[in-house]
């Protein structure tokens, strides 16, 4: 559990960290969010699951800059053919990325730089780097909604995993598309809904993440959410779908 509770911890300790001596100096508007998710079962099947995120936001009259750092751990305890029992990592990931913007004359618009690198042991790829630039917009707002998008080229780099656990490395070119709808349903209730699409030759992958959030007091939340990772390009015996969903804790700054 120590272990477990250390994969949790130090992650969102450096992104508080990076965030406080970021911040205190430029005296900037921001926003931070930091949440988790822990999910323990034991009786006939035992499982541990954690899931931390921290999301910082940082706005300036011309910059607006976004950072999210996410780790996923989960534990199961299996069955051999000999009926005895064994405890096994069945999924650690890592992602973090870093967006740019810098806002046009025109509202809500502005030229962007994106880069994002992900690393999950049991997924159809080891290790996952893209890096993407383009033009941003809002497509629609009124009181209690707001929709925008993104669209610009990029280029990735991949290790993609083979049945045998061996890995090749991938690259080129991409086109990257984004969007992120928010909706305040009332003072207390918001739902966001985000996807991007990084299209290569090589391989396609869409995210989707579709959220529920609902103010316990002031600073504290409780979200409910799932995250749909689809790969269109994967080696035999791996899934092209990965599915996450979540119940985590929200501490909100």
């Amino acid at each position: 559990m120590k272990s477990k509770m250390l994969v949790t911890i130090i992650p969102l300790g450096i992104a508080l960290g990076f965030s406080s001596a970021v911040f205190a100096d430029t005296e900037k508007p921001w926003e931070m969010t930091a949440e988790v998710g822990v999910i323990a079962t034991s009786g006939n099947t035992e499982s541990t699951t954690v899931q931390t995120k921290a999301d910082i936001k940082q706005r300036t009259d011309r910059w607006h800059n976004h950072y999210v750092l996410s780790v996923l751990f989960q534990e199961d305890q299996l069955t051999r053919e000999d009926n005895t029992t064994t405890t096994e990592k069945t999924a650690e990931k890592y992602f973090g990325s870093v967006k740019s913007a810098y806002q046009l004359e025109r509202p809500d618009t502005n030229l962007f730089v994106f880069g994002s690198h992900t690393e999950d042991k049991f997924g159809s790829y080891r290790k996952y780097s893209t890096l993407a630039m383009g033009y941003g917009t809002r497509l629609f707002e009124n009181d209690t909604m707001k929709l925008d998008a993104e669209i610009g080229p990029g280029y990735f780099r991949a290790d993609r995993v083979f049945a045998d656990g061996s890995t090749t490395r991938e690259s080129g070119t991409l086109l990257r598309g984004a969007a992120s709808y928010k909706w305040e349903i009332s003072p207390s209730a918001e739902f966001n809904q985000t996807i991007s699409v990084e299209a290569a030759e090589e391989n396609t992958r869409t995210v989707a993440e579709s959220s529920l959030s609902t103010r316990i007091n002031g600073a504290m939340q409780m979200k409910v959410g799932i995250n749909i990772a689809n790969d269109s390009t994967v080696a035999e015996g791996k899934k092209n779908t990965d599915t996450t969903t979540y119940v985590n804790l929200v501490y909100k700054y």
